[in-house]
């Protein structure tokens, strides 16, 4: 498949092309776990490049290898093959002079120190990278203010709520204004508000301050609004590689939720599957729901006949555009089904 070189192109992004300059550079990497017949490879052969100022969601269904893969990258898993530069330096022989322009919030840990309070976290994780936290205050007080912690500044983070422990977490991963943010989950137990500050301001620091920003997430919504491509991983292999926009034009169809009166006869219901790959039949009160999906030139207007010649009532037809939770599902689908990439 080929590998993807340039920026997706966003209404609110400057002119300015940064893609010329690879921060993160992930070649031929893998992960086995064990030997012999017991052996599990977790990660299969993962290759992607990372441009200054990129946002990139590293996507894939439970078990895909999308934790192991960003902790290969980050060092916290030792990898069994491959190789992972940042800034043109290699992760793994040189990790300090690495570290000091990444930083990483990883879901399901304790990203932050809780008997600390919230200010004193972000001092702490400023004082690893080398800074004075003196010298970032009003960086930090940023920060607070922008996460709703200002208020927040001086409790210890064990007496904050879940949400408010996850704001923390991103406040003390952006501390030290790293170069590369590997974020794991960030919207976890954040409400739709901050959810959606937390977007606007991971834009901003990719548009604004060229942050790059590597992004693992299972909220499509997330990932659709902030990523400018996604590289999606299924059985620990790159199976698709491209910018979002361009991902979800691939797939030209058309999604319907078509709803009938009474029933559909069993001889129309297998005429629509076999003909139309109609699915999903659903019966709601004394009425019939299900699903029509067309590729490509193909219309509805089959289906609507089908229905008429049976003399079928047609109740209501509402149709939707693909996302990219849809082009997700059917592209880890298709690798499962064998139908290649």
């Amino acid at each position: 498949m080929p590998r993807v070189t340039q920026q997706s192109s966003r209404d609110d992004q400057p002119s300015t092309d940064r893609t010329a300059e690879t921060v993160l550079a992930v070649d031929g990497l893998r992960k086995t776990y064990g030997s012999g017949e017991d052996a599990v490879r977790a990660v299969d052969d993962v290759s992607f490049d990372v441009h200054r100022g990129e946002v990139v969601g590293v996507l894939g269904p439970n078990g895909a290898g999308k934790t192991t893969t960003i902790k290969s990258i980050l060092g916290l898993v030792v990898p069994s093959a491959g190789s992972v530069e940042i800034g043109g330096v290699d992760a793994h022989e040189h990790p300090r002079a690495v570290y000091r322009h990444v930083g990483a919030m990883l879901e399901g840990a304790r990203n932050v120190y809780w008997r600390l309070t919230v200010r004193e976290n972000l001092e702490f994780f400023a004082a690893l990278g080398g800074q004075n936290p003196k010298a970032v205050r009003d960086r930090h007080d940023a920060l607070l203010e922008q996460f709703g912690l200002a208020e927040k500044a001086d409790e210890t983070v064990n007496d904050l709520s879940r949400g408010q422990k996850q704001k923390v977490s991103l406040a003390a991963t952006l501390a030290r204004g790293t170069d590369v943010v590997f974020l794991d989950e960030p919207t976890l137990g954040l409400d739709v508000e901050a959810s959606l500050e937390l977007r606007r301001e991971l834009r901003r620091l990719a548009d604004e301050e060229a942050i790059t920003v590597v992004l693992s997430s299972h909220d499509m919504d997330v990932v659709e609004d902030v990523c400018d491509r996604v590289v999606i991983l299924s059985e620990g292999r790159v199976i698709a590689d491209d910018p979002v926009d361009e991902l979800v034009s691939v797939f030209d169809t058309k999604a319907y939720r078509v709803t009938v009166d009474g029933t559909v006869p069993d001889g129309v219901r297998e005429r629509l599957e076999t003909a139309f790959g109609v699915d999903g039949f659903e019966r709601v009160g004394d009425r019939t729901q299900f699903d029509v999906t067309l590729a490509g030139d193909t219309t509805l207007h089959g289906v609507l006949d089908a229905l008429r010649d049976a003399d079928v009532e047609l109740a209501d037809v509402d149709g939707h555009d693909p996302d990219l939770e849809d082009v997700f599902l059917e592209v880890t689908n298709n690798r499962v089904r064998g139908d290649g990439e």
